[in-house]
């Protein structure tokens, strides 16, 4: 592993104090040499860096003085939600102590599978917020928002066997980051009855962020406050909306960072995500600069590799200890197949050829849809996440050494939706969680009447054989009747029967698809026919219905 290469600085002229990299001579105003001010795009340009800061905070105080709405900023601890709250928390704090009564909220969500250098990161700083609000008397209050447990990564992965985030079937985003989110800000609507966001969202992120930003700014209501679709009750108001990536480094190296936080630790933390480990605040058109770099789940499976936990990696031999996260990540890539080829939904072989119901559903080209994860699949990554853990706790630096993968109470669920959801009397989570870590499994008992379990279950698949399909029927069988036991009404029993008889009475994987491709055949053979017979009634020839022998 090679360390991150050593990042030099130099006084800017024009803004003395400012850090930059020196990878060629620069002029007075900050550019490099054959750089001119029209190439450079900055919302310092007009009226240079402080007349810029200071007009922007003036328009932050007499938006925060105008009512009584209360604010909700947007942290991540990325740099542009970070100058947003500290442009907010300046300006804020130089009014007079009377005049900061309206709440500033501050949410971050947390999906429970970022990136540890930047969730421990972003926890520390939601503290050290927490406690310098109060020693300055500013009306900032942190909240660290997380998804409810049955919207958590690795219940739905491990527990449900839902496959891996795909273009297809995103399922993460809504649950992980925007359901929290949402949930809090509703909360604050309904008691408030209106709520103002305050986004570091920037036009020079992409060409879609920029073309959505402006199609809003044409409903805004009052000065720089746009109307969201998404949420009714709330308006968004985006103070950096016109910064470039260097204006937004710029200001985060020039100003002080006002709870405390050494900003300078965030633009280390930006270069050794970057790919050789520098990280430019003023670079050519051909150099990108640091605010390239994306930070997000370890788990990310939308994109074909985590290019900033492999640099962190790479650029710094201290950071080894991630490894296991960046194998397990490359485990669940639906991309790869068993020869470490990339293609498309090559885990096939790992999910079941029953969708989530039970039923066997056709596409097109005549595969079936493959399912939720196989259950050997789904304890195996189980085993390599606590693997994982275990390894980081006992190896990792102190300041994330406590860090959880994946938390007790997600585990308890994943448990019970195995055994009692999926039938899988195994109840193999507590072994699988001995042997991973070393430790008896800490949760508590799933039920005190387990009369059959993993010795059982053992007995049961030697009398089976390779039968595995009649395995799993009488397997989830003995789980309804066991389940009977314990509740005092039948209802829906016998339709729990009946669906388990329907998803297991097959011979084999090839039966099932099969007789579900007859299925699409007689479908297809009826749907001619209807067709056919409304053709004749309006006596058209129709182009579906069989030709005549003749």
């Amino acid at each position: 592993m090679k360390k991150a290469p050593k990042r030099t600085t130099s006084s800017n002229s024009a803004q003395p104090g400012l850090p930059i990299i020196k990878d060629s001579g620069t002029n007075d105003n900050g550019l490099l040499s054959g750089q001119t001010a029209k190439t450079r795009v900055s919302a310092f340009n007009d009226l240079g860096f402080q007349g810029t800061v200071t007009l922007l905070q003036e328009e932050i105080r007499s938006l925060y003085l105008s009512d009584d709405v209360p604010w909700i900023i947007g942290y991540s601890g990325g740099k542009d939600s970070t100058a947003t709250l500290q442009l907010v928390w300046s300006a804020v704090a130089e009014l007079p102590q009377e005049q900061r009564r309206k709440t500033i909220y501050v949410i971050s969500t947390d999906t429970l599978v970022e990136n540890p250098i930047v969730a421990s990161w972003v926890t520390n700083s939601l503290g050290v917020m927490k406690q310098t609000a109060v020693e300055q008397q500013v009306p900032f209050h942190p909240r660290r928002l997380t998804p409810a447990l049955v919207d958590s990564f690795w219940v739905n992965l491990l527990g449900k066997g839902y496959p891996a985030p795909r273009h297809k079937f995103r399922w993460c985003t809504y649950r992980l980051k925007i359901q929290p989110s949402n949930a809090f800000i509703n909360s604050i609507v309904s008691s408030s009855g209106e709520a103002i966001l305050v986004l570091g969202t920037r036009k020079a992120e992409s060409s879609k962020r920029a073309a959505n930003m402006t199609k809003h700014e044409k409903g805004r209501v009052r000065e720089r406050l746009s109307p969201n679709s998404s949420l009714p009750g709330s308006l968004v108001y985006t103070p950096i909306e016109a910064w470039s990536n260097d204006d937004v480094w710029f200001y985060l190296m020039q100003v002080r960072n006002p709870w405390g936080y050494n900003n300078r630790d965030l633009l280390g933390m930006y270069a050794g995500a970057s790919a050789d480990g520098e990280c430019p605040l003023v670079v050519d058109d051909s150099t990108p600069s640091c605010g390239d770099s994306r930070f997000g789940c370890w788990v990310c499976t939308m994109v074909e590799a985590d290019k900033s936990m492999t640099a962190m990696i790479q650029n710094d031999v201290d950071k080894e200890w991630m490894m296991p996260l960046l194998e397990l990540r490359n485990l669940i890539d639906f991309r790869k197949d068993n020869k470490g080829e990339y293609s498309e939904n090559s885990d096939r072989h790992l999910r079941d050829f029953r969708r989530m119901a039970g039923n066997v559903q056709m596409m097109a080209n005549g595969r079936e849809v493959p399912g939720p994860y196989l259950q050997p699949t789904r304890e195996a990554w189980l085993e390599r996440l606590l693997l994982a853990q275990t390894y980081i706790q006992r190896n990792a630096p102190s300041e994330v050494r406590r860090i959880e993968l994946i938390t007790l109470d997600e585990l308890q669920e994943i448990r019970r939706i195995w055994v009692i959801d999926k039938h899988e009397m195994e109840d193999s989570l507590p072994r699988i969680y001995k042997r991973a870590t070393g430790k008896d499994y800490p949760g508590r008992p799933l039920d005190d009447n387990l009369m059959l379990g993993e010795t059982e279950m053992q007995e049961l698949a030697d009398i089976c054989g390779e039968d595995h399909l009649h395995y799993e029927l009488v397997r989830e069988l003995l789980s309804l009747a066991r389940q009977q036991m314990t509740t005092v009404r039948r209802a829906g029993f016998y339709e729990s029967l009946a669906k388990t008889f329907s998803r297991h009475f097959y011979d084999d994987r090839q039966d099932a698809v099969s007789r579900a491709q007859q299925r699409a055949v007689e479908r297809k053979r009826r749907e001619d026919e209807r067709r056919g017979r409304v053709s004749d009634k309006t006596g058209e020839v129709s182009k579906t219905a069989p030709e005549s022998d003749g």
